[in-house]
């Protein structure tokens, strides 16, 4: 049996390509499944065994890897989740569990299949397994710090969205004046920062949280170059990211491009005692 392979489910951006690097420089053999119209190309490059799927095509992910020995996979990269409504290919084994599943949110199915991996004998690794140092770190990032208004909005915001994370509708919201201004839901956090920026005209304020009760293994918050573009658009003012519990790519872009825009961007914890980004 091999034992140094290890299994890539790839959804969109970086993160199937960086995990996969890193696995390989640790001597892991990357068998990869990629999603059509979600999936950079690259991959395929970057994996020493690759194949192309559909959304829902669970079957086919389970008879490559087991063709290929791969005994532990991880969820990584995004999925454009208004595609389930007008997108989906489910072979039968996909069809099965769809079937299944009651409440069709995020975790609920997420959950769902990698129970029906594991049930198959694939292990679901967390995604940050080999990619610690992308974790959101804690602490002011940029040259200007929140003030008492805005600090006032974090904890507002912090409080809202624990709780919309709680329903699993999402991890983000936007808020002004402690007034909930756009909630994360299917639509995702770029069109939500829009959509509340435009609604709160200028000093918006957008915090982004892990789910209680995260799973490691799939669906990360994350933040990058395209968070800030999104916010500058629209002149939101701050990002406060629960740190730990989130992804942040290209961090020196990040901040470089939040400097440039006057975007405030702080990692914060949740402590017995309140939120600390100190």
């Amino acid at each position: 049996m091999v034992t140094n392979r290890i299994g890539i489910i790839a959804g969109g951006g970086q993160f199937p390509l960086l995990f996969a690097r890193a696995a390989k420089a640790r001597g892991k053999e990357v068998v990869a499944v990629g999603h059509t119209g979600e999936t950079w190309p690259e991959l395929e490059q970057d994996a020493d065994f690759f194949r192309w799927v559909k959304l829902g095509q669970l079957g086919k992910i389970i008879k490559f890897f087991k063709h290929n020995g791969v005994r532990e996979t991880a969820f990584l990269g995004t999925i454009t989740k208004t595609r389930i409504f007008k997108e989906v290919w489910p072979d039968i084994k996909g069809l099965s569990l769809w079937n299944k599943i009651d409440v069709k949110q995020d975790d609920g199915i997420l959950r769902a299949i990698a129970q029906t991996l594991e049930d198959e004998g694939i292990k679901v690794i967390e995604s940050t397994l080999y990619l610690q140092d992308l974790l959101f770190p804690k602490g002011v990032l940029t040259n200007k710090k929140p003030n008492e208004k805005q600090i006032a909005d974090i904890h507002f915001g912090f409080k809202i969205a624990r709780e919309i994370g709680r329903l699993d509708i999402g991890q983000c919201v936007v808020v002004r004046g402690c007034t909930v201004l756009a909630v994360e839901a299917i639509e995702g956090t770029d069109a939500a920062i829009k959509r509340g920026g435009e609604l709160g005209h200028k000093n918006a304020v957008v915090v982004k949280v892990k789910k209680p009760g995260q799973d490691f293994r799939f669906d990360l918050p994350a933040i990058g170059p395209k968070t800030i573009n999104s916010m500058r658009d629209v002149n939101a003012a701050v990002l406060a990211v629960e740190a730990g519990q989130a992804l942040l790519f290209d961090r020196q872009e990040v901040i470089k491009l939040a400097n440039k825009a006057n975007i405030i961007i702080l990692g914060l914890q949740e402590t017995d005692t309140g939120l600390s980004w100190n």
